[in-house]
């Protein structure tokens, strides 16, 4: 939710290196990064401007508010809450709910365009980070998983990493990235770790899409997914010059062994892309 400054990611790392917090958000995290030297921009393009007039021009559809009036299938607001009773509790509650509206709104492979990278260098240290431009026609203020430590990505040297992309309103709940993390610390290979950390995700929500990817030290990696027919990561280390695209097949990948590397080796230096035209 930074507003105004293209290279978010590095004013993330301005507010690791230069603040106690972990956290900033909304226009004053744009004032501070124009503090830490940062430069504000304009960052609506032609395409991303006529997209959002064609959205205007379908009563704003898709939308993802509910529970208010006027009806949001119909009208661009301003909002309110309905002014009516609650419903019965327990099925206001059910955790299904809230994921079946946004999936009723057509959100496809091409709306959403995150990248997560896991890098380990030569001195055997591990990064992970997340690039994306959030969720197309998002309500103004939403913050996804992607900057949410152990959600969207998590790193920790001597474990490993893992970056998770879908519906980050979902898998935010669960800091599936931190899990995967925290299996490989405790041993668990990674596509075991993955398997372990998406299962409670799918359990609540087994209609959610999402998709994980997970290397520890020794440069073994894996990679699931829930809800699509395949999903696409590449890896590329120092025992090639090419870099290799794997396909995971959705159906499979949370029950046995799939495309990543099932053999451990010490790769000196090693960079795991998460390729996903969908995200949250």
């Amino acid at each position: 939710c930074l507003r105004r400054v293209k290279t978010a990611i590095a004013v993330a790392r301005a507010v690791m290196d230069h603040t106690d917090h972990t956290l900033m958000v909304g226009d004053l995290a744009t004032k501070f990064a124009l503090e830490m030297g940062f430069s504000e921009t304009n960052l609506t393009g032609n395409r991303s401007l006529s997209k959002w007039k064609a959205w205007l021009a379908k009563h704003c559809q898709p939308n993802f508010r509910q529970d208010v009036t006027p009806d949001p299938r119909q009208s661009c607001g301003p909002y309110t809450p309905k002014t009516q009773t609650m419903g019965d509790p327990e099925e206001q509650d059910s955790p299904g709910n809230d994921i079946q509206s946004a999936f009723a709104h057509n959100i496809g492979e091409d709306n959403h365009d995150t990248i997560g990278m896991i890098v380990i260098d030569q001195s055997g240290r591990i990064s992970a980070g997340t690039s994306t431009n959030g969720l197309t026609y998002k309500i103004p203020g939403r913050v996804g998983d992607s900057p949410i430590m152990g959600a969207g990505s998590y790193a920790m040297n001597g474990a490993g990493g893992a970056a998770a992309t879908g519906n980050g309103d979902v898998m935010m709940r669960f800091l599936p990235s931190f899990n995967a993390v925290s299996q490989m610390q405790a041993g668990v290979d990674p596509t075991t770790a993955l398997q372990k950390a998406m299962a409670p995700i799918i359990k609540f929500y087994p209609s959610f899409h999402g998709a994980m990817i997970a290397v520890n030290m020794d440069g073994k990696y894996g990679a699931v997914c829930h809800g699509y027919t395949n999903w696409t990561f590449c890896v590329a280390d120092d025992s090639s010059p090419e870099v290799q695209l794997h396909f995971i097949d959705c159906k499979s990948s949370m029950t046995g062994v799939n495309s990543a590397n099932a053999d451990t080796y010490q790769a000196k230096l090693l960079l795991i892309i998460f390729i996903s035209s969908f995200v949250f």
